[in-house]
């Protein structure tokens, strides 16, 4: 597991040009391919693998009510289906995640309307 993990870090280190020289290494000596050595050396971080793949499930995260906290909790109640007094405990606890997993037309789309009603939204 040691030689893994050592491994992870060399790749996680290289420069632009070492990934390159990597790349044509592992095609000339192996026929690996380089947008495949890409993914290799992505995959070596956390994650890497699923970072090299385009994103398809979005957060929609309200960092902060700002001045009309009225119209956010109620836009909040309405967008999750939370009572009246569930969604204002999301709103006063703020940073929190208002719908998780969703696509991005939906994420933005929920973002613009509490952007709307003078919310601060971030969309993770």
């Amino acid at each position: 597991m040691a030689d893994i993990k050592t491994l992870a870090e060399s790749l996680v280190g290289l420069t632009v040009k070492e990934v390159q020289e990597l790349a044509d290494f592992l095609k000339s000596e192996y026929g690996i391919e380089p947008a495949a050595a890409a993914v290799v050396v992505a995959g070596g971080g956390e994650g890497g693998a699923a970072a090299a793949e385009e994103k398809t499930a979005f957060d929609v995260i309200l960092k902060s009510a700002g001045a009309s906290k009225l119209n956010v909790v109620k836009i909040v109640k309405d967008l999750t289906g939370l009572g009246l007094k569930e969604a204002k405990e999301l709103v006063d606890g703020a940073p929190k995640p208002v719908k998780e997993g969703v696509s991005k037309a939906e994420a933005e789309d929920i973002a613009a309307k509490l952007k709307e009603a003078g919310a601060e939204v971030e969309v993770a």
